[in-house]
């Protein structure tokens, strides 16, 4: 149980004073394109607007925004890559020492927003259902975009959170008072919403911009979830199928163009535009470069520790990693842009990218005993880099050998985008083993996030994580 008396006061106060710009899980606000339901769906130019509204929501959303609430950070504080500057910041401080409080207000955020956007999903999908005005194209490909949102939101809920409430209307009086429901059932949901959204929608990207999802966007993720559920033929599947859509994916060898608006590695993106227009630099790039001359407001940097664990030969360290010499800190510089009001955009925030589906694959067929063809996935990666590859150096690695390598892989390429380091090392089992060798605050439950106590005091039928 976690009882440090003088974080959970400081919290209070930080929480009564923040809590009137919190979302709600239950009083969810209108969408933010502020068109009511009975609106949207008059025409095809409403509905529209309408799914313009979601996208533009992930831009602002906190588990999304890839700003200071995001799981970028947040969870990417939870692992071993990166760690706050600023160390009297008690709420993000929870996160980084795995001491995180039921009512962390950072913590809060997360679960709000999400639920705010699989409300906004759940409006769209039951609007289409009783429309009778929308052309039948329109209708098909928006119902795919809507339950891939809802599905990408709800991976990072189970994952974070464990059992949570399965929310599939927007109806209030459903959802004021509604219990967790298991992960089980949580993951069918998300498998049925991505194979839906993959039936329904096109490998197309409309006027080319890859901040709208197609097929492949539902495919990568679906390769991900099987993935996790260890369902490794299916990953393998999935993700050989992106793999394999070479006329629209590529992996760039010049690693500056990778997270580049619209750039061929890009499978999905999400783009400064939702934040009004006023920006056009990626929430990213403003919160993990330290400006050469700004910066007292650096408030990131990367862990030493995994600093060190690059050669001097992998480009990922010389081309995605910075060093601020008056702060004497590296930080992740895969976003070159930390402010700018300059269009056209040059940096989308990217979601999903094809690297992550040759780790995907490379994963899947070593847990298959396909040595070779993992060893073949790997080294696209690892030739990009720059690096030595495996067939040449190490071609009789174990197979466990060889695991290991691939998490060692994924860390270094996928560090500082989504958290994938704390869901690697909370799916591999290796949390513990990593996270509680130097963390006197470590414990085995602290791999789930509490569920907000502020939730829990609305709804009664919520129940608590172990260990809170």
């Amino acid at each position: 149980m976690k009882l440090n008396i003088i974080q959970r006061i400081g919290m209070i106060i930080f929480l009564a004073a923040s809590l009137i710009s919190c979302e709600d899980f239950v009083e969810v606000e209108t969408p933010n394109d502020k068109l009511i339901r009975t609106q949207v769906f008059e025409d095809d130019a409403t509905a529209k607007s309408a799914m313009v509204g979601i996208y533009n929501q992930l831009r602002l959303a906190a588990f999304s925004n890839g700003s200071r609430s995001s799981v970028t950070l947040l969870s990417g504080l939870s692992a071993d890559n990166i760690r706050n500057i600023n160390t009297t910041n008690f709420t993000r401080m929870e996160f980084e020492q795995n001491e995180l409080l039921p009512n962390n207000p950072n913590n809060l955020d997360i679960w709000s927003s999400a639920y705010n956007m699989i409300y906004m999903t759940n409006s769209l999908l039951e609007g289409l259902e009783n429309s009778e005005k929308i052309t039948a194209e329109l209708k098909t490909h928006m119902e795919g975009e809507a339950r891939f949102v809802r599905a990408f939101t709800y991976f990072y809920l189970v994952n974070l959170y464990g059992d949570v409430p399965l929310v599939l209307t927007a109806d209030y009086s459903v959802n004021e008072l509604i219990s967790r429901n298991t992960e089980t059932e949580i993951y069918e949901q998300i498998i049925y919403d991505l194979n839906e959204s993959t039936n329904l929608l096109s490998a197309d990207y409309p006027n080319g911009e890859r901040t709208i999802v197609n097929k492949y966007a539902s495919t990568a993720l679906l390769a991900r979830v099987y993935l996790y559920l260890e369902d490794y033929e299916k990953a393998e599947e999935l993700s050989n199928q992106v793999i394999l859509a070479n006329s629209t994916y590529e992996i760039l060898d010049n690693l500056d163009e990778v997270f580049l608006a619209n750039s061929k590695e890009a499978i999905w993106q999400i783009s400064p535009i939702g934040s009004g227009g006023q920006v056009s630099h990626t929430n990213e790039g403003s919160l993990f470069i330290i400006d050469p001359i700004f910066s007292f407001l650096a408030s990131i940097q990367l862990q030493d520790e995994f600093v060190n664990s690059f050669t001097d030969q992998d480009k990922r360290f010389t081309d995605w990693v910075g060093y601020h010499p008056g702060k004497d800190a590296f930080f992740a510089y895969k976003y070159k842009i930390g402010n700018s009001s300059e269009f056209p955009i040059k940096e989308y925030s990217m979601v999903l990218r094809l690297a992550e589906q040759y780790l995907i694959r490379a994963e899947a067929r070593a847990k298959q005993g396909q040595i070779s063809e993992a060893i073949d996935d790997i080294d696209i990666i690892r030739g990009r880099a720059g690096l030595e590859l495996l067939a040449d150096i190490h071609p009789t690695i174990t197979q466990e050998e060889l695991l290991n390598e691939i998490l060692e892989e994924r860390r270094k390429e996928l560090f500082a985008e989504w958290g994938h380091r704390w869901l690697d090392l909370k799916r591999t089992g290796k949390a513990t083993e990593i996270l509680g060798e130097n963390n006197a605050f470590w414990e085995n439950t602290d791999v789930l996030y509490p569920i907000p106590s502020e939730e829990r005091m609305k709804n009664p039928n919520l129940s608590q994580n172990n260990g809170y």
